[in-house]
Formats: C-alpha cells, structure tokens, sequence
C-alpha cells in the first residue's frame, strides 16, 4: 500500500496536489492511503472519487483523516 501523508501542506499549497499526483502515478490495482488534516480539501477528494466511482474507506482520528482506495 502506498502512503501519501498531505498533512501540513496548507501553508505552501493545497494538499489536493500531491493526493491527485499519487493518484495518477500509482498503478492500476495498487492500493492507495492518503492522509490529510485538511477537511475541506478530504471532502473535494472524497468528491471527486465517488463520481469516479472508486470505493473508499474513511477513517477519523481526530485532526487526522484517512482515505484507502485501491486504484
């Protein structure tokens, strides 16, 4: 499983770039986990993949918020 962690990266841009970059890079049937402390940005994501109709998987802890996918 492939591990993208955008936490912090609100101060130099949105933490949708690299999640999307990892996206697009990671191979077809690879397993994907994003970590984000972005709400609105975790929201766009989850967004964008139901109307790709890709399954996830949200997972809360605290500040944390956690997205697995397979590709």
């Amino acid at each position: 499983m492939k591990v993208v962690d955008t936490r912090g990266c609100r101060a130099k841009y949105s933490p949708l770039i690299p999640a999307v970059k990892a996206l697009c890079e990671t191979p077809k049937g690879e397993q994907l986990e994003i970590l984000m402390d972005d709400a609105q940005a975790f929201n766009d994501l989850k967004e964008y993949l139901a109307e790709q109709q890709t399954g996830f998987r949200e997972i809360y802890d605290g500040e944390l918020m956690v997205l697995q996918f397979t590709v």
